[in-house]
């Protein structure tokens, strides 16, 4: 097939225009065009009075040869990429047999229920045990999802430990949090089956390297749980919560069906290190699991956890991370500030955007994880503090737009040291941000307005915020570091001149967001992805600091699930 990009068509182009687009691009007879297929489709809206669509297309036509080197040199013409995932290995017959035949590791039914097609509440077969040690991954957000759902589909059968509960089930507790001031430590929007990026906008575009097309493959397991199909070519694609809750245990019971296990409200809370070597896991129950290959995919919120694998020599080094508030305008304003006279139209949905300032005192300030007619939500996973983060659903229809407005850390300048301290400096503005709203997990907020001229809000205006339980109105100026606050209050009339009433006086700040990523990297090898000094250990996703949003966090999920497949043929083949 043939790769055509850059095929720009006005924003309510009839279907048939895309043909004609090709076959006028390529100077060929209509006949001669076969076939084609949507890989991207992005809009420009760089002219709000003529917005276009940006197509990328894979095209099939007669006589494929000789239009390609006709277009030798022109870069929107080339051969399209493969870009069909292919594994790296497969468990041998004599691994699944070793695993059938029993062994001194836990007892489970899993895969003769699966294998048989019935439930593990209907099976009455005597419980198996494990012999080779199978894989452990540690963590079921994006990264340890498509980690299990990889080795599963290779035929390695791990064993996936999630602290939290079932996504149904987090769900209730998370709604406890939002509705009641209730919060679940073990069970919230930090920690779950589904990780943090269950509750977002579910954003699945990210701009990392990927020269083997991993992300598609993320994108086709996503349409095969159940997201619709155009996440596959929109440029910006999509799910939201609520879609995201049903695929989620789409994935998981595909992984059950392939011999893998999961297991819920299984903390870990040590790791066994032998001479440098991961020789199991030890649960909060005391259970413990042995395994030589472990993967720590676990969040960017999995304090406990870091302060465990520090204790045990597992090497880490800081991160810098950004914080800041969170910042709500109504959804009209972003529209028409985009899209002009297209503010509005069904072909473009809610508008998004993406601002970036530098500060004279020399922080950067940019917009965070924006989430269209979306709304602010509680992230809190510890008692005692406020956390923010954004959501929406896929329709993006509520009233507000939401981003973070965040200032980059330095470790080396703001917090140098022990590589835990950035850690311990989210928490500090984290329990500040619950004094000021009051104890009761309400967050602090100001009018956009009261903020730039250093006074506290009394009264909310035209806009009203969406977080809850509910937003105390205060002086945030003391919610975050003073250069930080600076910063921001530059920033803001700034990314108005970009977005036109960015700045409005009735515009919501909301305090504290402080999760934007991991404040560590546990350092691995480039090569075989294993810790820098325990081998056995795969640092995965976003919380060992390797990627940032559900999509490159997948990416990464796979990549060391390959790792740790590979490992597994060699030590096999010894």
């Amino acid at each position: 097939m043939i790769r055509l990009t850059e095929v720009k068509l006005p924003l309510d182009h009839p279907e048939g225009d895309i043909s004609s687009a090709i076959v006028k691009r390529l100077g060929i007879p209509a006949d001669d065009l076969l076939n084609y297929r949507i890989f991207r489709r992005g809009v420009d809206a760089r002219k709000s009075h003529a917005i276009l669509f940006t197509y990328t297309l894979d095209i099939e036509v007669r006589d494929e040869a000789a239009i390609l080197a006709r277009f030798n040199n022109d870069p929107h013409v080339r051969i399209a990429p493969d870009t069909r995932y292919h594994f790296v290995a497969h468990a041998p017959s004599d691994f699944i047999s070793k695993v059938e035949q029993g062994g001194d590791e836990r007892t489970t039914q899993t895969v003769h229920s699966a294998r048989q097609g019935v439930s593990e509440e209907a099976n009455t077969v005597p419980p198996m045990k494990w012999k080779p040690k199978r894989p452990v991954v540690i963590g079921m957000g994006p990264a340890g999802l498509f980690a299990g759902l990889i080795l599963a589909q290779m035929g390695f059968r791990p064993l996936i430990l999630e602290r939290g509960k079932a996504v149904r089930e987090r769900t209730k507790d998370t709604f406890g949090l939002w509705r009641q001031g209730v919060l679940n430590p073990e069970s919230n929007v930090q920690f779950g089956e589904g990780g943090a990026g269950t509750f977002s906008d579910g954003k699945l575009h990210s701009q990392i390297k990927d020269p083997r097309h991993l992300g598609r493959k993320v994108l086709e397991e996503f349409v095969k749980a159940g997201a619709p199909e155009e996440i596959l070519y929109v440029g910006k694609p999509h799910i939201g919560t609520f879609r995201l809750v049903g695929m989620v245990e789409k994935m998981r019971e595909t992984i059950q069906s392939l011999g893998g296990e999961i297991r819920f409200e299984s903390r870990v809370d040590d790791i066994a290190i032998t001479d440098g070597k991961v020789s199991g896991v030890v649960l909060s129950s005391g259970e413990r699991i042995a395994t030589n290959h472990l993967v720590l995919a676990v969040g960017h919120s999995a304090r406990d956890t870091f302060e465990m694998i520090h204790k045990r020599g597992v090497h880490i080094e800081a991160k810098p991370f950004s914080i800041g508030f969170r910042i709500e305008h109504p959804q009209s304003l972003i529209d028409r500030a985009r899209y002009g006279n297209n503010a509005g139209s069904p072909l473009l949905g809610a508008a998004d955007y993406k601002l970036v300032h530098h500060a004279s005192n020399g922080r950067s300030v940019y917009s965070f994880c924006m989430c269209p007619g979306g709304t602010v939500v509680a992230a809190a996973s510890e008692a005692g503090r406020v956390v923010t983060n954004g959501m929406s659903q896929y329709s993006r229809n509520e009233r507000n737009a939401n981003s973070g407005i965040v200032v980059g850390i330095i470790p080396e300048q703001d917090y140098p040291g022990d590589p835990l301290a950035g850690m311990e400096f989210q928490r500090r503005w984290e329990s500040r941000a619950f004094e000021l709203g009051g104890g009761n997990y309400c967050a602090p907020g100001q009018l956009v307005g009261d903020f730039l001229a250093g006074r506290p809000s009394r009264n909310f205006g035209a806009v009203q915020p969406s977080y809850t339980p509910g937003v105390h109105l205060c002086d945030l100026s003391s919610a975050l570091p003073d250069y930080a606050i600076a910063a921001i209050r530059e920033a803001l009339p700034a990314f108005a001149k970009q977005i036109k009433g960015f700045d409005m006086a009735d515009a919501v700040l909301t305090g504290v967001e402080t999760r934007t990523s991991s404040p560590i990297r546990i350092k691995r090898h480039d090569d075989d992805l294993q810790s820098i000094n325990t081998q056995g250990l795969y640092p995965a996703g976003e919380g060992a600091g390797y990627a940032g949003g559900i999509l490159s966090a997948a990416v990464d999920g796979i990549r060391v699930a390959e790792a740790v497949a590979l490992s597994m043929m060699r030590t096999n083949d010894e």
